[in-house]
């Protein structure tokens, strides 16, 4: 079975947000259609703690986007951004949910970050849904969302590993990071990922 990935289109990462991706708002009417080409349709969430340890605001001399070690991986520090039950962390008016079957939280932890929609950034603890997607007997992924260099990317990346068989859906998202985006995509390419464009499913 193909499931269609839903990554991170919530409120904070739309223009106006404290993490806003630029043009994140574009792909949203897209990713609405594309719903209804999958039997399984999945969101994922970013749900942090107001002491997350990766916003700079708490770290004293630190700024946005300076570098640190969380968890014992490799940190940027961003803006505070998706506070568990803040109108920010909300998905976006404009995502048809209806059909939506799960949703993952990740970003929980304080002390590691969670980019994947599968794993916190040290694989040290799972979101469940690997699992879920297994007992549901999908084989094949299509993953969208924002952002696309980071949060997009990181969740198609652990697909490929979990086993599946994955589609970056590139015009159904957009990047913090042209030139990230565009080295995430090779490391996607390399792992044997597919990259496609919502034209190939539509």
């Amino acid at each position: 079975m193909k499931a269609l990935i839903i990554v991170d289109v919530q409120n904070d990462f739309l223009p106006g947000g404290a993490l806003e991706v630029p043009m994140g708002d574009v792909i949203i009417p897209l990713i609405n259609i594309l719903q209804e080409k999958f039997p399984l349709v999945i969101a994922t969430q970013d749900w942090h703690p107001a002491n997350h340890g990766s916003f700079a605001s708490n770290h004293k001399n630190k700024k946005v986007f300076d570098k640190i070690t969380l968890g014992g991986v490799e940190q940027i520090l961003w803006p505070d951004h998706c506070v568990q039950g803040t109108i920010g962390a909300e998905l976006s008016g404009e995502l048809n949910t209806i059909v939506i079957e799960g949703f993952f939280r990740k970003g929980t932890d304080p002390a590691i970050d969670s980019y994947s929609g599968f794993f916190d950034n040290g694989k040290k603890k799972s979101t469940g849904l690997s699992g879920y997607l297994k007992e549901k007997d999908v084989t094949d992924t299509y993953i969208c969302g924002l952002a696309g260099d980071f949060c997009v990317a990181f969740t198609a990346l652990d697909a490929i590993d979990n086993g599946f068989n994955t589609f970056f859906i590139k015009d159904a998202t957009r990047p913090i990071d042209k030139i990230g985006f565009y080295e995430m995509i090779n490391k996607i390419k390399e792992k044997g990922g597919n990259i496609i464009d919502s034209a190939d499913i539509i």
